[in-house]
């Protein structure tokens, strides 16, 4: 407000050394703070000036100039271009090229904070020429050095295939994979983040990220003390699980499931969430996959989730996880049923409470109806005749009409239960669908049991 901002400018063509480099970090300090500040310090011209003498400047220029450009970087992706137009990538790329560790730091740092705004910016700072030089840095000896080039990387990949498949042909993968070991949580962090970025977007980026061995050795991730390491570890197995399911074989044959399954039964809150959508996408791929998800023991924990979580988006992706695992046979059915998963999803759907997206994951389209088309398990379904609603209902006595007419030992039960007593109350549409299976069932009987 009191104009310090002019009165700064000049002092970045200042003679002394100190006193341009503590007049940088002045400015990247304002500039920092918030958006408003940076804006106007782009306004009042001071990028060139910055940035017009840098490759003179000694080191500790150099990594406040770059501080300078990522703390205005950061507020948005129109701050950002204004970066880019002003010509601060090539500077940053000098810096990047720097012997200094600090200077290396303070580019790669910036070079992020632009690439993940938007697909235009990090191609941007592709073209620029910074990927390589990242890929260089990922390789440095300093522990601080490789994380930031690694978060870089990982913010390049986010967006496109094409951006990704640039980091893939700079030689990333290999050095990425490498590091899963590393003993730095905050360095792993930062690797399987950029791994995943990587392996989402297409089977062949899955695919290299595979063939660099990260099997079995990213599994240890899924035990990690650190929560993000944990999280991070099972979203990259959920970006392979998802492709083909040749991928979620190799996850099963490496012993990745098992693991998701422990990791979800150890953690809490969103760090299971990848863990869940694997287990989803693994299941849904075919019969033998979802069975070996059952195998591995996967619905016991999943069922947990649906009671012990409170975040709404948790719960539907177990939900939908559930529904995957119980579509595609009555056996898979039964295993799901078996374990009373069902009359928590229709609680879920009944409970008005729930959001819309639990709703859909929990009810008709999705889960409940998944499994419950495919369940032939008489007694997990008979709990629900009695609360079941309308839209419900009609599935579950579909499933009876199914059975009973096969099956002299179900219709004794179904009478002495109530099932019959209960089916005579409900009323349905003249010529509907629901009409017809209920007459079904009522066929089984003699009529003086019906009347």
């Amino acid at each position: 407000n009191s104009g310090v901002v002019c009165l700064l400018r000049p002092l970045l063509l200042d003679v002394v050394p100190s006193i341009r480099q503590t007049t940088a970090l002045a400015l990247g300090r304002l500039a920092d703070y918030d958006v408003e500040l940076a804006e106007a310090i782009v306004k009042a011209g001071i990028l060139p000036q910055l940035i017009c003498s840098l490759p003179e400047e000694n080191r500790y220029y150099k990594k406040t100039a770059a501080f300078v450009l990522r703390a205005i970087a950061k507020h948005s992706p129109q701050l950002a271009q204004a970066i880019v137009q002003c010509g601060g990538l090539e500077m940053l790329v000098i810096c990047l090229e720097d012997f200094d560790p600090g200077v290396k730091e303070g580019a790669s740092w910036a070079f992020g904070y632009i690439a993940r705004h938007s697909p235009e910016l990090s191609q941007a700072v592709v073209d620029a020429g910074a990927v390589p030089l990242l890929v260089l840095c990922i390789q440095e000896p300093e522990i601080a050095v490789k994380r930031i080039a690694a978060s870089t990387l990982s913010d390049i990949s986010k967006h496109s295939p094409e951006l990704a498949q640039t980091v893939v042909d700079a030689g990333a993968i290999a050095y990425l994979a490498q590091m899963i070991p590393n003993p730095d949580a905050k360095l792993k962090r930062q690797v399987l983040s950029a791994l995943s970025q990587i392996a989402k977007h297409s089977v062949d980026l899955a695919e290299l990220v595979v063939e660099a061995e990260i099997f079995p050795v990213v599994l240890t991730c899924l035990k990690d003390s650190d929560e993000y390491v944990k999280k991070n570890g099972a979203t990259l197995i959920r970006e392979i699980a998802k492709h083909t399911p040749e991928l979620s074989q190799l996850i099963v044959n490496s012993g990745g499931v098992a693991a998701v399954v422990d990791c979800i039964g150890s953690s809490r809150g969103t760090v299971r969430l990848p863990g869940i959508m694997t287990l989803g996408y693994v299941a849904a791929h075919s019969e033998d996959l979802s069975m070996a998800v059952i195998v591995s023991k996967g619905i016991p924990p999943l069922c947990a989730c649906l009671i012990e979580e409170h975040e709404d988006h948790i719960k539907a992706a177990a939900a939908w996880a559930l529904g995957q695992i119980g579509r595609h046979t009555a056996e898979h059915a039964r295993h799901v049923a078996v374990a009373n998963v069902l009359p928590t999803l229709l609680d879920i759907f009944v409970d008005t409470q729930s959001s819309e997206d639990l709703k859909t994951k929990a009810s008709r389209p999705k889960a409940l109806k998944n499994i419950l088309q495919k369940c032939t398990y008489l007694p997990a379904l008979e709990p629900l005749l009695h609360e079941a609603p309308p839209s419900i209902m009609k599935h579950i006595i579909g499933q009876f009409s199914k059975v009973l007419p096969h099956d002299s030992k179900a219709r004794r039960l179904f009478v002495t239960t109530g099932g019959l007593k209960k089916v005579q109350e409900i009323s349905a549409e003249p010529g509907s669908l629901l009409q017809e299976y209920i007459n079904t069932i009522n066929n089984c009987y003699p009529e003086e049991i019906v009347r």
